[in-house]
């Protein structure tokens, strides 16, 4: 298995339902109409109008519709192939096979799988950032500050990615590498004796990692915490950044060596804003940023109904409860306040953006007309699901992440689709696979019945794209359904 075989088996699907989607659709279709001539403006050498989001071609003389797509099918299998090897290095005890059976799984998740087959960015952003990730977690920073760069040219949001790359080799080298080996609840007496070692027996849930001669996390060697991350008996927030801290003290000048670039090319970041007049390229009064608290909602649903068989289980509901029993009366007040939250958001910064209400081409126009606009009490009503799902998702991470690496990948998330007003699912794809790699699931049932939901979705989804087109009154062409 390995390697070979995800790419193999991924290219089983991506070649023929390429051909297929070029024999139905031979021309640029949505979004495509103006990707497809920018990029064979390039093709020409003509890069006087050049779009950095939009700057991904083959760079051959005659760059057809389904040449430009190809390219996506391309980096597909090597998407596919970067699932596994950062699988594999964050649960390096996990057999070939499990681990090509997940990356397969991971390379149906239907956003990323239907749009391999247009030319949008999508699969070179993620394709980017998976890359800039493993190289992360293999501690060649500069490596991932270049690919960071290069995500960043795809899309420019992706600067948020970068930037939490960093913080997660920082959370590496500081807590997890083992060089300062803290007791995180007790910090005032860390970093005094470094050679002392760390007991698996002890009481001690800092979550510390050894090391491979490779790089390699050894995720299966974690001490980890028995609880989810609203659990007491865990280190709290802030005695974690208080080890981050002092740790980062006493080895600033190695910190400093190791992450400037990812500071070069947020300060790069910083005097593009300012000489573009903002981060939006193109349509900037089409994407304006906008508070949109309710989007970080839709993403926890979503995700979790992408992982349904992991969330929406008797056993995961359960285990749920039972932490948050133990650690009454704080995790009532916790949940008391994450539900204010979340109806503080579906009231005040919910919003139906012009493209959402007017173009029923995309399945959130549906969704949101017929679910979430179906009754003014809806979007109350789905509170508690939306919390819920939040919560599964801290309970999931808890069990093998710290939480300071929790917290970051919530801002992280946040900081992403806050400031679109748009709900579009293709903006959930990189932080829905940053949630699946670190989720440690482990059973092989679970795998199999999200593999089954994918590929039910994306038969669906695609025989609606190319077998049910239809015509707008008021505009010549055929329209198709797409996410």
């Amino acid at each position: 298995m390995g390697r070979v075989a995800v790419a193999a088996i991924v290219s089983l699907w991506v070649v023929p339902v390429s051909v297929l989607v070029n024999r139905v659709v031979p021309e640029p279709y949505m979004d495509e109409i103006f990707h497809v001539p920018q990029a064979q403006q390039y093709c020409r050498g003509d890069f006087r109008r050049m779009i950095f989001t939009r700057a991904i071609s083959s760079f051959l003389d005659i760059c057809s519709p389904a040449i430009l797509r190809s390219v996506n099918g391309v980096l597909a299998v090597i998407c596919s192939v970067l699932v596994y090897e950062i699988m594999t290095l964050l649960r390096p005890r996990v057999n070939d096979r499990n681990a090509t059976a997940c990356a397969v799984v991971l390379a149906l998740y239907p956003l990323q799988w239907f749009f391999t087959f247009l030319y949008y960015t999508d699969a070179a952003s993620l394709t980017m950032v998976l890359a800039m990730y493993l190289a992360c977690l293999k501690k060649r920073y500069w490596i991932s500050a270049l690919l960071g760069a290069l995500s960043v040219i795809v899309r420019q949001t992706n600067i948020v990615w970068m930037l939490f790359a960093a913080c997660a080799g920082i959370i590496d080298v500081t807590l997890l590498s083992g060089k300062c080996h803290v007791k995180v609840a007790d910090i005032d007496g860390s970093i005094n004796d470094p050679s002392q070692p760390i007991q698996k027996n002890s009481n001690i849930s800092s979550n510390l990692r050894r090391r491979k001669n490779n790089g390699a996390v050894d995720t299966d060697e974690i001490v980890r915490p028995t609880a989810n991350i609203l659990s007491s008996e865990m280190p709290g927030l802030l005695d974690e950044i208080k080890a981050i801290l002092l740790t980062s003290w006493h080895m600033k000048w190695d910190i400093s060596v190791q992450f400037v670039p990812f500071v070069m090319i947020l300060m790069t970041f910083i005097a593009f804003i300012r000489w573009n007049g903002g981060i939006v390229l193109g349509a900037k009064d089409a994407h304006a940023v906008s508070p949109h608290f309710a989007q970080v909602m839709y993403f926890g649903l979503v995700s979790t109904l992408a992982m349904a068989p992991v969330h929406f289980s008797w056993g995961q509901a359960t285990r749920i409860f039972e932490s948050l029993w133990r650690n009454r009366p704080l995790s009532f007040l916790q949940v008391l306040l994450a539900i204010c939250a979340s109806f503080l958001s579906v009231h005040f910064f919910s919003m139906a953006h012009p493209y959402l209400l007017a173009d029923n081409r995309h399945y959130p126009f549906y969704l949101w007309r017929k679910v979430i606009n179906a009754h003014w009490s809806m979007k109350y009503l789905l509170v508690p699901l939306y919390t819920y799902s939040w919560l599964s998702i801290f309970s999931v991470l808890g069990r093998s992440q710290k939480r300071i690496w929790i917290v970051a990948y919530f801002l992280a998330t946040a900081a992403v689709l806050v400031p679109a007003p748009l709900i579009e699912f293709r903006y959930y794809t990189v932080p829905f696979y940053l949630l699946m790699l670190h989720s440690n699931v482990t059973d092989n049932q679970n795998w199999f019945l999200m593999g089954f939901l994918y590929v039910a979705t994306n038969i669906f989804t695609m025989s609606m794209f190319l077998f049910r087109p239809f015509h707008w009154d008021h505009e010549p062409g055929i329209q198709r359904f797409i996410w």
